[in-house]
């Protein structure tokens, strides 16, 4: 183990099935320092506080607007001491004491900021987002908060594995947000590899993310979520073209009913995996009254609830017919497309993740296309691409992974549409999609997949179907990814629904860039709303 990472009660040493966590030692006099916010967000004015233990008297802090050029907006040394650290502190927070406090100034741009603090030996990162007082741009970006706290394992517990449980091994169906981020969280190594890969064919697949992450000494988790491996490569790539982004958190839309009135258009980007009932109405009511959403992010998939302080998530997935306090009604927190809740999700964002997720891993469509089959080339959004019908869209910088979202379809005259009864509010118009799948397929114990499996197939196929069956694991695990234009309402959702469309943008792929631009700044082929107030505000 590197660093302050230490192997779970049940750890196996597997770089992919074990279990290992970075966690504060109980050594006083061990050189270290860790800090949490208080909130995820803030707005100028807002006290900023800051709770922080350390071995030492003293650290030093830093604070800075991540960006192209980070910008130091705070520099000091505060008081500090050391404080231990409880053991289920990865469901019920860290309960630190508070180090620093002081009010915003309202000088600082909104963006996302992050806190180093530093003594002799040891060095450690915290996050939060600062929102604007007033909007300064047209564009919000939604941050995906709520599948980072999901994946935050620090301390030993997420929604993945964990401490919790009769024998000391189950995930956590309740995460803190009152701890630190693991390392990979805030900032990633230059050289760490992102998830997609395929293995040879006929060997057992590898996870090169999750073999560096343990040889390394970071989060496991640090590919698959936190603000470095989607959004702030997209943030940065925004900054280079000149396109101003106002920044927010799910949280806060879970919280604000309005604040997206102020934009006519939000971006959300990555892997937005994790939803609230309050962040859905929120967002389904402001795209109703005409807003545009633009989605390059994939697997909209599991309903959680958030405490009242919005420090605490709750999602027992798998477990929660059984477990959850609320798992007889429609707030149940499993998967959207649960027949419980009632509530689909292509209702919201015209696709949903439990329609196949997995593409370019494990052996989940790993030899795939690696990009979107384009359908409909002359659509607005490609316009400028040069891509034709049959092209595809992305492939070589492996755009369409690791988890992506799509519709049942059918195909007519070689376009497809969506099957009846998917549970849509409106018009879906699927421009391109290739094939995605839940079941890693082998063909003996030589390429059998421990980590993927066919556990999330069956999954699918009992909660959707009411069995498993041969049958039944078919339907689950045959799916796809799309790019769609979703109308809804008076507004509408673009959706390229794959967490990796980001990768496009890293390695400067001209036509995933000008397909990004259309989107993020052109015209989407109607006004924004039909309400004159809306267009006066935002169309004039």
């Amino acid at each position: 183990m590197q660093g302050f990472f230490v192997p779970g009660p049940h750890d196996d040493g597997d770089p992919v099935t074990g279990h290992y966590y970075e966690i504060a030692s109980d050594d006083p006099s061990r050189p270290q320092v860790w800090g949490y916010t208080a909130a995820l967000s803030y707005a100028p004015g807002d006290s900023f506080r800051l709770h922080a233990m350390s071995s030492a008297s003293q650290a030093r802090l830093t604070i800075a607007r991540d960006g192209l050029i980070p910008r130091t907006v705070l520099e000091t040394t505060i008081a500090t001491r050391f404080a231990a650290t409880p053991p289920d502190c990865s469901v019920m927070g860290c309960a630190w004491p508070l180090a620093f406090e002081t009010a915003i100034p309202p000088d600082w741009p909104t963006g996302v900021y992050t806190v180093t603090l530093a003594v002799d030996g040891h060095r450690s990162q915290a996050i939060f987002v600062l929102k604007p007082a007033q909007p300064v741009a047209r564009l919000a970006m939604i941050l995906a908060t709520g599948t980072w706290c999901a994946y935050n394992d620090w301390g030993g517990s997420n929604h993945y594995q964990g401490l919790t449980g009769p024998s000391g091994g189950d995930f956590a169906a309740k995460v803190s947000l009152l701890r630190p981020w693991a390392t990979g969280f805030v900032r990633w190594p230059e050289d760490a590899p992102r998830i997609p890969h395929a293995s040879p064919l006929l060997t057992r697949p590898r996870y090169p993310h999750m073999d560096y992450a343990r040889e390394r000494g970071i989060s496991k988790k640090y590919a698959s979520s936190g603000w470095p491996a989607f959004e702030r490569p997209f943030a940065l790539w925004a900054e280079a073209q000149g396109i101003a982004l106002d920044h927010y958190t799910q949280h806060d839309l879970h919280a604000d009913p309005r604040f997206l009135d102020a934009y006519p258009r939000a971006v959300i980007v990555g892997h937005d995996e994790y939803w609230t009932w309050e962040m859905r109405d929120h967002l389904d009511a402001w795209v109703d009254r005409g807003g545009q959403l633009a989605r390059f992010a994939g697997n909209f998939y599991w309903q959680t609830r958030l405490s009242p302080d919005l420090a605490t998530q709750t999602c027992y997935k798998t477990r929660a017919e059984a477990e959850d306090p609320l798992g007889a009604t429609d707030r149940l927190t499993s998967f959207w497309d649960h027949p419980r809740a009632g509530r689909p999700a292509v209702a919201s964002m015209g696709l949903t993740g439990s329609m196949g997720v997995y593409a370019g891993w494990s052996r989940c469509a790993a030899h795939g296309a690696g990009g979107f089959t384009l359908y409909r080339p002359d659509h607005w959004a490609l316009k400028g691409t040069g891509l034709g019908y049959g092209d595809v869209l992305g492939a070589a910088s492996k755009i369409f992974g690791y988890e992506v979202d799509g519709i049942d379809y059918e195909t007519r005259h070689g376009l497809p549409y969506p099957a009846e009864g998917t549970g849509l509010e409106g018009e879906l118009t699927i421009i391109g999609l290739s094939l995605a799948t839940t079941l890693a397929h082998h063909t003996g114990p030589h390429d059998m997949d421990f980590f993927v499996g066919t556990l999330d197939a069956e999954e699918v196929a009992r909660t959707r179907y009411g069995a498993v069956t041969p049958e039944t694991v078919g339907l689950a695990s045959r799916g796809n990814g799309c790019i769609a234009d979703y109308r809804r309402g008076r507004g509408a959702v673009f959706n390229a629904g794959s967490c990796e469309w980001v990768a496009g943008l890293i390695s400067r792929e001209r036509p995933v860039e000008v397909v990004t631009r259309n989107v993020l700044l052109g015209d989407w082929g109607q006004a924004a709303s039909t309400d004159p107030l809306f267009a006066a505000r935002h169309m004039g």
